[in-house]
């Protein structure tokens, strides 16, 4: 697994570029994540980096594009599996617990890929919005906004980490989704599918890509509270 930056740093506000996108594509092939000034959701897919707008639609970015906060992986010996049809994205993580449960990873790390027809996803994005030691959640307050994708054929990027590492990201499931004309997508918060067909890796390492500028050393991460994250998942 190879992370940029914490999720403690961008919960308080560390929103500027530590590595482009380009950089990001040179170690793993699937992801997600978010660009500088949080201008926007991305969802790396195939070994290309999207990024679905304010308005849930998507573009592919350029290498040049900076990257604040991201993680991803290479499918390497990917497990294939499936996930029954379910209701609401509660559901889905019970669903994905038992896999991981059974395959004795519940103390590892996980990317998955699930593709299918997706009946209902309620997704969010943001515009940018350029600030220094301003939380996420002030942040999300000012550009986020909310859409419904129905009826549509395409993919989630899940990502789990356990809970001893929440801080580093967030503990559990981390849904993005893309259509498969890659044409709308975001941050997931719910949604209803079909039966979806799925990839799985269990990483067991990670890299973590640290900001370089002394303007990180005057961010107080420790002060980050389990409440603060489950806000700007939820």
């Amino acid at each position: 697994m190879y992370q940029v930056s914490t999720l403690q740093a961008l919960l308080q506000g560390y929103t500027k570029t530590v590595v482009t996108v380009e950089e990001f594509c040179q170690n793993g092939e699937i992801g997600l994540g978010t660009f500088e000034d949080v201008n926007g959701e991305m969802i790396m897919l195939d070994g290309k980096v999207y990024r679905a707008s304010d308005s849930g639609t998507v573009e592919e970015m350029k290498p040049n594009a900076g990257v604040p906060f991201a993680v991803n992986s290479y499918m390497d010996n990917a497990v294939a599996f499936e996930i029954e049809a379910g209701g609401s994205v509660d559901e889905l993580k019970r669903q994905l617990n038992t896999v991981i449960d059974e395959d004795f990873g519940l103390n590892s790390m996980y990317v998955v890929r699930l593709d299918g027809f997706f009946s209902c996803v309620r997704a969010r994005s943001e515009e940018g919005y350029r600030s220094h030691h301003i939380a996420l959640s002030e942040i999300l307050k000012k550009n986020q906004k909310d859409f419904m994708f129905e009826n549509t054929q395409g993919s989630i990027v899940a990502v789990y980490f356990p809970d001893y590492m929440d801080g580093i990201n967030a503990a559990g499931w981390h849904f993005h989704y893309i259509s498969a004309d890659r044409k709308i997508g975001g941050h997931v918060y719910d949604l209803s599918y079909e039966k979806l067909s799925c990839l799985r890796t269990k990483q067991q390492n990670i890299q973590i890509q640290l900001p370089r500028d002394m303007a990180f050393d005057t961010y107080a991460l420790k002060e980050v509270s389990q409440e603060e994250v489950k806000k700007v998942e939820q």
